[in-house]
């Protein structure tokens, strides 16, 4: 790991889509019938956009990089990054491609996601200049399943930038084939921060004990840290079992919350926080941003981070 002693710079690479949440759905669809929701919204989606908004609403700098059309989806996306005081000089609209979509269906305990892939699937470890490495402290990715043309190359692109001095994290998200290929445990051997939610680390080691799980993905590299939502987080950290509680909010919308987290978490992992205070961090601003509709919406500020854990909310 190379020192930091400047303003940490993440580069984030992923994919780029809207959501479109429907909030307060009254029953889960099912086919032939209509389900009533309370209220809708169009919002920047996307693991990795709202895990990179995460991040520069705490005060990270942050640099993104993936796959967008040249279409008003992807024009409302690129202004959403750079709105969000986000590098987005790297990101080039094409017009062979249609910006992805998805449909959330929320409500405050969980949520059910429709995703149209469009130029999600396009983006490739080789697209990733050796020099925007370079300029980073950080390599986040998300959603690893979703991102077909990425898949082959993330181990390389993850001992890319290991070589390049960076520390690195996954997010692995859903996989909605639901194959789980062991492909991602090999790619794990070049990672350092994995952040699994409880459902995906389950099936990911087929083990439904989460010690088990978490003990099948130690390899002696990578730290997993595993997101439970409302029962907050687990890891095993140092041959220690850490169970934090997550902190009760009045939520609204669960959607984006583990990515946020993923943002809360790595803020204060890359300041050398101790590993407690990172889990606590993370359970704040997954629990802060169901504030609002949407994955970005409500994101934590540092202040009402450190208020929600002082207990001043």
């Amino acid at each position: 790991m190379k020192p930091i002693d400047h303003p940490v710079r993440i580069l984030v690479v992923g994919e780029v889509n809207v959501d479109f949440v429907f909030k307060g759905c009254h029953a889960s669809p099912t086919p032939g019938k209509e389900v009533l929701a309370d209220d809708f919204v169009m919002t920047p989606g996307s693991s990795s956009m709202i895990c990179a908004m995460g991040l520069a609403r705490l005060g990270n700098q942050v640099v993104f990089h993936g796959k967008l059309g040249a279409d008003a989806l992807g024009q409302f996306c690129l202004q959403a990054l750079s709105d969000a005081g986000i590098d987005v000089a790297s990101l080039r609209p094409d017009s062979s491609l249609r910006t992805g979509v998805t449909a959330s269906l929320s409500t405050p305990q969980d949520r059910a996601l429709v995703t149209f892939a469009g130029a999600i699937a396009e983006l490739r470890a080789e697209d990733i200049h050796d020099e925007w490495l370079k300029a980073a402290d950080h390599l986040h990715v998300s959603s690893y399943y979703l991102q077909k043309a990425l898949r082959p190359g993330c181990r390389d692109l993850f001992a890319r930038a290991t070589a390049a001095g960076l520390t690195t994290s996954l997010d692995p998200g859903f996989d909605p084939a639901q194959q789980w290929g062991s492909d991602l445990l090999d790619t794990l051997r070049e990672v350092d921060i994995f952040l699994p939610n409880e459902q995906e680390l389950q099936a990911i080691t087929g083990h439904d004990d989460l010690h088990e799980a978490l003990t099948a993905v130690q390899n002696g590299r990578t730290r997993t840290l595993v997101k439970r939502g409302r029962q907050g987080c687990m890891s095993l950290h140092d041959g220690q079992w850490l169970d934090v509680p997550a902190y009760p909010i009045d939520a609204i919308d669960s959607t984006g919350a583990g990515d946020s987290f993923d943002a809360g978490f790595l803020h204060a992992w890359l300041r050398d926080m101790p590993w407690l205070d990172g889990m606590r961090w993370g359970n704040a601003c997954g629990s802060l941003s169901t504030r609002g509709v949407g994955g970005t919406a409500a994101q934590a500020s540092v202040n009402e981070v450190l208020a929600l854990i002082a207990g001043k909310q």
